[in-house]
């Protein structure tokens, strides 16, 4: 299956300018295009695949990681579509994250905390449905760290190139801060519906 690049109707940012906010997406593309090409080179090479065993099991270590930087940047760029919106409190997302943590505010903690850990990855919260619990995970570039099968809920991108045009190198904090004054949490609320039925 070849996979298309996604559009998103993205408003203005406060926070995170436009020049950032397309290098972002351009970063995007190039992992639905590599995800793609990788596809099709392990379909040519698999005509021999004994003869060329070394180069399709590099070539399948590296598909996760391309569909995966694809997948969580939809997941992440979905969410600021629409403009900013607040945590509906009186809302089943708020109510959970209170039975599972003692408030919101507290799981808001805990996504800026994994997002501050040092090193390039992504701060997701999920949550299990047979559990009725949730996980926050720093994921280790796309690949590792991973809670497979859960419904992502929020995906904070904490990679440099999210924040290093806007914030320099020192400026993680501050772009988190701006991410989530634009976090449309009405599409997590969504999320969150859809993952609990």
């Amino acid at each position: 299956m070849k996979y298309t690049e996604k559009k998103f109707n993205l408003p203005e940012l406060p926070g995170l300018s436009k020049e950032s906010i397309d290098a972002h997406l351009g970063l995007y593309a190039g992992y639905v295009k590599n995800f793609n090409a990788i596809s099709a080179s392990i379909e040519e090479l698999l005509a021999d695949p004994e003869k060329h065993a070394l180069p399709i099991a590099e070539l399948r270590r590296r598909h996760s990681f391309e569909f995966n930087g694809m997948k969580l940047h939809e997941e992440y760029f979905s969410q600021l579509e629409g403009g900013a919106a607040a945590l509906n409190t009186e809302g089943p997302l708020a109510a959970a994250l209170t039975k599972h943590w003692g408030s919101a505010e507290a799981a808001v903690q805990r996504i800026i905390q994994t997002g501050m850990m040092r090193g390039p990855g992504w701060s997701i919260l999920y949550f299990n449905p047979e559990s009725k619990a949730f996980h926050m995970s720093f994921v280790g570039e796309q690949h590792q760290g991973q809670f497979a099968t859960l419904p992502i809920i929020v995906a904070l991108d904490v990679w440099e190139h999210a924040f290093l045009l806007d914030y320099g190198t020192t400026g993680k904090d501050k772009y988190i801060e701006a991410f989530l004054k634009n976090l449309n949490w009405s599409v997590c609320e969504a999320r969150f519906e859809t993952a609990s039925r």
